[in-house]
């Protein structure tokens, strides 16, 4: 599959410093930031350097340093934000959204982290 990667969306422009960000860590593949409009107590935005436009591109295409260096900056944005339930906290809920039916809004892979509250059920059963 060829993915076409929009080097205009917005979280292109926070990488090349065009737009500010409340950045939570920097690792050399990755880049975490509050979200401007938290839906939860802690909503924070993982996402790779890479020019990657949802996770299916990022799984095939890019470099193991890029996946273990995304899945522990995750981790350790978890563990920043007081979130791991392994720490005696309540947990998380971790969510990327890919294409339309997905409703991603931004074509560049992100991971909201979620938590500080019960985040309910993910989805309703459909009729």
């Amino acid at each position: 599959m060829t993915y076409r990667y929009d080097d205009q969306n917005i979280f292109a422009k926070i990488l090349r410093g065009e737009i500010p960000n409340q950045t939570v860590l920097e690792t050399e593949h990755s880049l975490a930031f509050d979200d401007i409009a938290p839906q939860a107590p802690v909503h924070t935005l993982v996402i790779p350097k890479g020019a990657y436009v949802s996770f299916d591109h990022f799984a095939a295409e890019a470099s193991d340093a890029e996946i273990v260096d995304f899945n522990r900056t995750i981790a350790e944005v978890c563990r920043i934000k007081g979130v791991m339930p392994q720490e005696g906290r309540a947990g998380f809920r971790m969510i990327s959204n890919a294409g339309a039916d997905g409703v991603q809004e931004v074509p560049h892979l992100h991971v909201h982290v979620l938590g500080g509250r019960d985040m309910g059920r993910m989805v309703e059963k459909a009729d």
